[in-house]
């Protein structure tokens, strides 16, 4: 059978006001969407550079308290950012904020400009995976060191598609994997990750595939589903949310026909 397709919104944390922000999330939530993401940089990546932006983590921990239902998280955190021992309390209290919402998505992050203007080193991108590599495991060990515990075994979201590595560490430690690219694409991708969880010895039932779309599920729905995609993403403006949420209902309304 094939799994229940979640839908999230993912809110991108630019060209717009704190409040156009918040209601974009209620709105989100209103239209029936299972998750509400947003993205974790520090400018602008469409439209002026240097227009109006905002942090992530303030900004999900403010939605923690806003909403009420919906999974919260980023899409993705870049693991650069911040010592992973910090993020892992950081997360903790944004599950305890939530309720027990919270999705960690996590990357080893791309953006140069948030690196160079924020003093992080840029590095390459084998060198971020290893960076990667070393936090998951300090972010689990954490988790079961705070006082209070998380409500709930945080689940972890992996986005990114390498398949010698990101790939491997999806299998090593993902709830759900987030890739891109058309169905072909994801079937390949997916092959690959159940390899390394054949390889581990982990069921590659227990994690979730997801990936980003703007298309109508009449255009890809079934495809999808057929593909073992378990959550699909609308990319969504802040300032310009009619034509996401019109596309999100869209997609609740198929999913509740399931």
């Amino acid at each position: 059978m094939s799994p229940r397709i979640r839908i999230a919104v993912q809110i991108q944390p630019q060209h717009a006001t704190y409040a156009e922000l918040r209601r974009a999330a209620l709105a989100a939530e209103g239209a029936g969407v299972d998750a509400v993401f947003t993205w974790d940089h520090f400018y602008p990546l469409t439209g002026d550079p240097d227009g109006a932006h905002f942090e992530g983590w303030t900004l999900i921990s403010a939605w923690a308290e806003a909403t009420s239902r919906v999974e919260i998280g980023h899409l993705v955190t870049c693991n650069s950012y911040r010592n992973p021992d910090l993020l892992a309390d950081m997360a903790r209290t944004v599950d305890h904020i939530s309720a027990g919402r919270l999705i960690l998505g996590i990357g080893a992050g791309w953006f140069r400009r948030d690196y160079e203007e924020y003093g992080y080193e840029f590095g390459t991108p084998g060198a971020r995976l290893a960076d990667l590599a070393e936090a998951l495991p300090r972010i689990t060990s954490r988790w079961a060191k705070l006082n209070p515990p998380p409500t709930r075994d945080i689940p972890i979201l992996i986005g990114g598609g390498g398949e010698r590595k990101t790939l491997r560490l999806t299998a090593q430690y993902a709830n759900t994997w987030h890739g891109f690219g058309n169905v072909e694409t994801l079937v390949h991708k997916k092959a690959v990750l159940d390899r390394w969880c054949a390889e581990i010895g982990r069921d590659p039932s227990e994690i979730e595939r997801s990936t980003s779309t703007r298309r109508p599920p009449g255009q890809v729905a079934d495809d999808l589903a057929k593909a073992g995609i378990g959550m699909i993403v609308i990319p969504a403006e802040a300032g310009d949310m009619d034509g996401a949420l019109a596309l999100a209902r869209r997609w609740v309304e198929w999913r509740d026909r399931q």
